[in-house]
């Protein structure tokens, strides 16, 4: 994990087999920032989502005990949504590296489509 400070506060880029440890066990709630199409096509099982052009940082949900961690396809708008949430006053954000690139580069478990049938399917590289 690297750490940058922003406005004072810790902006957090996790790998993606780090997300993937914390949101296996619990401990994150993480958000995707990409289209709906893009998510609707292949997505990370668990993640929410909240599209970067209606991304409202009051609108996420309480920070309580899990961090939230944005992602989209390469770690660009993530990063910049992260940014944006701590200019709204979010002090415990954090973003995935590469994105979900980087997530099945890794060959972590997603959601895809079967092309067959249209149907979303468990991807298990």
């Amino acid at each position: 994990m690297k750490t940058e400070t922003v406005d004072g506060v810790a902006l957090e880029s996790w790998t993606p087999q780090e997300v993937a440890s914390a949101l296996e066990a619990g401990e994150i709630v993480l958000i995707d920032v990409r289209t709906p199409q893009e998510f609707m096509f292949e997505h990370v099982e668990g993640a929410m989502l909240m599209p970067m052009s209606g991304f409202t940082p009051k609108a996420l949900p309480g920070q309580g005990e899990k961090r939230i961690v944005l992602h989209c396809g390469s770690g660009v708008r993530s990063e910049k949504m992260a940014r944006s949430a701590i200019a709204a006053g979010l002090d415990r954000i954090a973003h995935m590296e590469g994105g979900f690139g980087a997530w099945k580069a890794a060959r972590l478990p997603h959601i895809g489509t079967d092309m067959a049938t249209g149907a979303p399917k468990k991807v298990t590289p």
